[in-house]
C-alpha cells in the first residue's frame, strides 16, 4: 500500500513540476512581450477545455485540461497581407487569409505600435528566446539541485557486500552453490578472512585509505600476503590474506566490453555507495554532457521514430532509447518516488528526470522551425539581415517577412509533431519504459 501511495505522490509532484516548466517558459515570453510594450490577450498552461480562467487587465490567465505545452497570445504575429501582392485563391490562400484576421483581431485603435510584427527585430528575438531560456534556467536549477545539494553516488570505503567465492566463467558472479558452498580452492580472500558487511576498510598494507579508490588502487599495487585492516564497530581488526589475480573485462566509454581483459588481484567486497555533493564549478560540464547526449537524441529522433512505431505494429519488444513522453516522464517520476531505494537516491533521480527535460525542451524549441520559438526567431534575424542587405544597397525597407505565407508548412509541422506524440503517448501506456529496463 505504502509503494502505491508513494507512486500517486510522485506522480502529482511531476505533474506539479511539468505546469512550472511549461508556465515558467510561457512566462518568459509573457514577460519579455509586455517588457517591450506587445500587447498579450492570453497567458495560458496547457491545452484543451480550461479549467481555471481569470481576465486581469487585457489578458486572461488560465490553466487548462492537458498539461503537454501551453501558449501566450500576443496580437499581430502575423503582418497584414500586402496589397500588391493578394493572396492565392483556394484553401490554403483563405488559410492564411484567417490567420491575419485573428492575428490581428483583438487590436484596437492606439495599438498599431503594440503589434508583435512591429518590435524591432532583436525585441522579436529575445521574446521568443525568452521561453526556452526559462527552461535552461530551471535545468541549471534543478541540476545544481542534483549534482552540489544532493550528489552522486559514488563507492566508499565501507563494505556492502562480500563475494564469497572467485569468480569464474562457469560463476561470473561469485557465488556459492546451493549448499552455500565454494568450489575447491576458490574462496575469496575477504571471505577467507571473515570480512563482513559494514566494515569499512582503513588500511592496506599499513597505509591508510579513506576512500574507495585508494583501496583499488592499493589492491593493484599489492603482491603476496597482503594485511587488511577494518574498523568494526569499535573494534580494529586486521587479517592477512592471499590474493588471487584474475581476468576483469574491459569497456568502452559507452559501457560495452571491448572483449580485452586485464588482470588484477581480487579481494571479494563490494563497497558501499554514499551520496558526495560536488562543487558548483561541476554542473556546467555535467550540462554540456546532457546537453551533448540530448542533440544526438535529436538529431536519431526520426529514426527511433520510426522504430518505435514499428514496435506498435509488430508488438516487439520497445528499445529503451525510444522517446518518453510526458505521461512516460511522469510514469518514471511515480517509481521514482516508490523505489526501494535510499532517500538520496531517489531525490537525485527525480531532480535529474526533470533537470534533463527541461533542458531537452530548451534545446528542441531552438530548432529553427515553425510553428517552434526557435523558427520564429529564424525569421525575424532572416527580415533584419533581409533589411540590411537592402540598406547597403541603398533599396527600399523590404518590410517583415510575411509568415503567414508559411502556415501550411506551419501546419504541417504542428500536425506531425502532435501525430509523434500521440504515437508516443499511446506507447508509454500500452508499452511503457520502466525504471528496470
Amino acid at each position: 500500500m505504502g509503494d502505491v501511495v508513494a507512486n500517486v505522490v510522485g506522480i502529482l509532484v511531476f505533474i506539479l513540476l511539468i505546469f512550472v516548466s511549461i508556465g515558467l517558459h510561457e512566462y518568459g515570453h509573457f514577460a519579455t512581450a509586455k517588457h517591450y510594450g506587445a500587447k498579450v490577450t492570453e497567458f495560458m498552461i496547457g491545452f484543451g477545455p480550461a479549467l481555471l480562467s481569470k481576465v486581469k487587465g487585457e489578458t486572461r490567465y488560465g490553466i487548462k485540461a492537458i498539461p503537454v505545452g501551453g501558449y501566450v497570445r500576443i496580437v499581430g504575429m502575423y503582418p497584414p497581407g500586402r496589397t500588391d501582392r493578394p493572396e492565392s485563391p483556394g484553401r490554403f490562400g483563405h488559410l492564411v487569409d484567417e490567420a491575419r484576421k485573428q492575428s490581428l483581431a483583438e487590436a484596437e485603435p492606439g495599438d498599431e505600435n503594440r503589434l508583435f510584427y512591429r518590435l524591432p527585430v532583436h525585441q522579436r528575438v529575445a521574446v521568443m528566446l525568452a521561453g526556452p531560456f526559462m527552461n535552461l534556467i530551471l535545468a541549471v536549477l534543478l541540476f545544481g539541485a542534483m549534482l552540489v545539494g544532493v550528489g552522486l553516488p559514488q563507492p566508499t570505503a565501507q563494505l556492502d557486500a562480500v563475494v564469497p567465492c572467485i569468480p569464474s566463467v562457469a560463476n561470473p558472479d561469485g557465488r556459492t552453490d546451493t549448499a552455500g558452498n565454494c568450489p575447491e580452492g576458490s574462496m575469496s580472500a575477504a571471505a577467507q578472512a571473515q570480512l563482513a558487511p559494514g566494515d569499512r576498510i582503513v588500511a592496506i598494507d599499513g597505509t591508510p585509505v579513506t576512500e574507495w579508490t585508494d583501496i583499488s588502487a592499493a589492491l593493484a599495487a599489492a603482491a603476496g600476503p597482503t594485511e587488511i585492516t577494518v574498523a568494526r564497530g569499535v573494534e580494529t581488526v586486521t587479517r592477512d590474506v592471499d590474493l588471487s589475480p584474475i581476468d576483469y573485462p574491459l569497456f568502452d566509454d559507452k559501457g560495452n566490453p571491448t572483449g580485452e581483459t586485464v588482470q588484477r588481484n581480487f579481494l571479494g567486497v563490494r563497497p558501499a555507495v554514499d551520496y558526495v555533493g560536488l562543487p558548483v564549478t561541476a554542473v556546467p560540464g555535467y550540462m554540456w554532457d546532457v546537453a551533448a547526449q540530448s542533440v544526438a537524441a535529436l538529431f536519431t529522433m526520426p529514426q527511433r521514430v520510426y522504430e518505435l512505431g514499428v514496435t506498435l505494429a509488430t508488438n516487439g519488444e520497445r528499445s529503451i532509447e525510444s522517446p518518453v513522453s510526458v505521461v512516460g516522464v511522469t510514469r518514471l517520476g511515480g517509481e521514482i518516488a516508490a523505489a526501494d531505494e535510499p532517500t538520496d537516491a531517489k531525490i537525485g533521480s527525480f531532480l535529474g528526470l526533470a533537470a534533463s527535460l527541461n533542458l531537452f525542451l530548451f534545446l528542441f524549441n531552438l530548432l529553427p522551425i515553425l510553428p517552434l520559438d526557435g523558427g520564429h526567431v529564424a525569421a525575424a534575424l532572416y527580415e533584419g539581415a533581409r533589411r540590411k542587405w537592402a540598406s547597403w544597397r541603398d533599396r527600399p525597407d523590404p518590410g517583415p517577412v510575411d509568415t503567414a505565407r508559411l502556415l501550411p508548412l506551419t501546419y504541417s509541422v504542428a500536425i506531425l509533431l502532435i501525430s509523434v506524440g500521440a504515437l508516443v503517448i499511446w506507447a508509454d501506456i500500452v508499452k511503457p519504459i520502466t525504471l528496470g529496463g
